[in-house]
Formats: structure tokens, sequence, C-alpha cells
């Protein structure tokens, strides 16, 4: 059984890959270097980006389709800046796709393209924190979990943050020390 919502239990997986993509182009890298054939040493940071292009595909389109029942409790600003963060990764994810199989290839090509590749790798990660953080944002300070909460006994996110902060603030909160 698939989990419902989808997109939160998706977004992991790019998030994942994005950090493993620099480490492994690196890690190739060098093997090349030290003489290991560079069409076979550069199999795994191209299966590599396909999964993590693949995987910020399914991200991206599961958001959009559960995009419409966030949208009732979590701001349009909030929501169409992780949206937009969301589709340059996606595309940037593509790009460097591409870059890793041109990788592939013999001569200078493919050595330009394996250095291009770590080069894209590097800016998806910046991107990829960007995605992340602004949709950490929709979750946690906008409630858009809220929307998924439903049935007796349950609590919105807010009202359960509220709750909170006034127990911090203690039972004598809000009378006079006099």
């Amino acid at each position: 059984m698939l989990p419902d919502p989808l997109h939160p239990a998706l977004v992991h997986f790019p998030i994942v890959l994005m950090v493993l993509l620099p480490l492994i182009a690196a890690g190739a890298l060098l093997a090349i270097r030290r003489g290991a054939a560079p069409a076979r040493a550069w199999l795994l940071p191209f299966a590599t980006a396909a999964a993590l292009s693949g995987s910020a595909w399914l991200a991206v389109e599961t958001g959009e389709r559960e995009e419409e029942a966030v949208e009732e409790v979590v701001p349009e600003t909030s929501l169409h800046q992780h949206e937009e963060f969301a589709e340059r990764f996606l595309l940037l994810s593509a790009a460097v796709l591409a870059l890793t199989a041109a990788g592939l290839v013999r001569g200078a090509a493919g050595r330009a393209a394996r250095g291009l590749t770590l080069a894209g790798s590097l800016a998806l990660v910046g991107l990829g924190v960007q995605v992340g953080h602004s949709g950490g944002t929709l979750v946690y300070r906008d409630g858009a979990a809220s929307a998924y909460v439903t049935g007796s006994g349950t609590t919105s996110l807010g009202a359960r943050a509220e709750a909170r902060s006034g127990a911090e603030a203690g039972p004598d909160a809000g009378e006079d020390d006099d």
C-alpha cells in the first residue's frame, strides 16, 4: 500500500541521490585518473544521475497532484516558491543527466562532460537545499501537513503548536507578579 500523501515519502529519494551524486562522480573521476576504463567507471555516476532525475520528476508530479489540498492551508507565495525551486531542480537534474551520459563518450568530449557533471552535481546540491528548505517551511512553519489531518480526536498542526507554546509559558503565564 502506498503512503497517502505520496509526495512527502518520495521527496527523500532525490535528496539522498543529490548528496550522493557528487561523491560518486568524484570517486569515478579518481578511479579513471588511476587507470580505470572511463566508460566502465562512469556507469555508476550515470545510473545515479538517472535515478536522481527520475525521482525528482516523480517528486514534482506528486507535488503538483497534492497541491490543491495544501493550497487551502498554506500561503500561496510559499507554495509557489517551493514549486519554482522544484521545477528548477528537475531541469538541472535533467541537464546533469545529459552531461553524465556524455561522460560515457571517449576522448576530450567525455573528459569535459565528466568534469562538468561534477560541477553540475554540486550546483544541484545548492538548489536542492533551497527546494528542501522551502518544503520544510511549508510543512513546519505554514502547516501544510494539516491539510491531511482529519477525524475526531486529532488537531491541526497549528493548534498543536499553539497549545505547545502555551504550555511552555507555564500555568501562570499572563498573570501579574503583584
